[in-house]
């Protein structure tokens, strides 16, 4: 299958020349940001923030209709004691539990999102990515979440990787691209910046940073390179391209670490969830501890909030 969008054939046939990301500048200015003291009001308004960009995620083979009901259900009203925290950003299944998720979602404002392209390997066929993918639009995924072929990439194969992304774009129809990039497996600063530029030169409405299944994912270096790039994009092209944190944003702190590399890299009109999202199973509890702590003056107890 071959694509002649001009994002796409600009890259064929050019040797590849990664951009040089200074990793020790990146890992300094990312510490130094990370030291930043968020208190009290600021700190509720950073963590409602947060609640809403969250992409509140399950995606285990044990997954079940009655699970994702439950999942829906606390994105919609994280905490009913506490009404001034708002719906999360989207609901992120598998495809073949899209159509429930979307019921359940129904009139709320909640996205209903979905992995596909054989997430999180991606190592099956363009023709499979393919049909996963409209399985998941078909059964009414507002947003797809795809994985690049990593293989593909660290071989050299730009054109591929590039084609495949567009392929899918096609896809989506309406619905919006995410494309992850599983950063653990990239290999360095350069090669994620790379990927990044990639991923937005074929269309890809966000990056993720990772699947959340690798052993390491939105790191702040790798959120700094990615945001960093996103910011040079959008000021050479014009166009908007969001950024999705995934994998080891799993307490409040560093959700609100993340959101304040945004701040600072792209600017406060970035805070929104229309060009940033958090992918996350679990920082949603924290996140709901620590508000309630600034509102009393102390923790309350992990089983206040449930589990899904």
């Amino acid at each position: 299958m071959r694509f002649t969008d001009p994002s796409v054939v600009a890259w064929q046939g050019v040797i590849r020349r990664l951009p040089h990301v200074d990793r020790v500048g990146v890992e300094e200015r990312a510490a130094q940001l990370g030291k930043r003291s968020i208190k009290t009001t600021a700190k509720q308004q950073g963590i409602r923030l947060a609640v809403s960009m969250l992409d509140l995620t399950t995606l285990e083979g044990a997954d079940t209709a009655g699970k994702v009901r439950h999942l829906c259900a606390k994105g919609v009203c994280p905490a009913p004691t506490m009404p001034e925290i708002p719906s999360v950003a989207a609901i992120c299944v598998y495809p073949s539990l899209v159509a429930t998720a979307k019921e359940a979602l129904h009139g709320t404002g909640v996205k209903t999102a979905s992995v596909a392209t054989g997430f999180p390997a991606g190592q099956v066929s363009l023709d499979a990515k393919l049909r996963d993918t409209e399985d998941a639009v078909a059964a009414g995924a507002d947003e797809i979440d795809m994985v690049i072929s990593r293989e593909a990439f660290l071989a050299g194969d730009d054109t591929r990787v590039q084609q495949e992304i567009l392929a899918v774009k096609e896809r989506t129809g309406d619905a919006h691209l995410k494309v992850i990039l599983e950063t653990a497996e990239l290999g360095s600063y350069d090669h994620v910046r790379h990927a990044s530029l990639l991923a937005m030169e074929a269309g890809a409405d966000f990056i993720k940073t990772s699947t959340g299944k690798a052993a390491s994912g939105a790191t702040p270096g790798v959120c700094l390179v990615m945001l960093e790039a996103i910011r040079d994009y959008a000021e050479r092209t014009g166009r908007i391209v969001g950024f999705k944190a995934a994998g080891g944003v799993s307490t409040s702190k560093a959700a609100l670490h993340r959101l304040v590399l945004v701040k600072e890299t792209l600017g406060d009109e970035w805070l929104t969830s229309e060009r940033v999202r958090i992918g996350a199973s679990s920082v949603l509890n924290d996140l709901l501890l620590q508000y309630a702590k600034t509102e009393t003056g102390r923790y309350g107890r992990a089983e206040d909030f449930s589990k899904e």
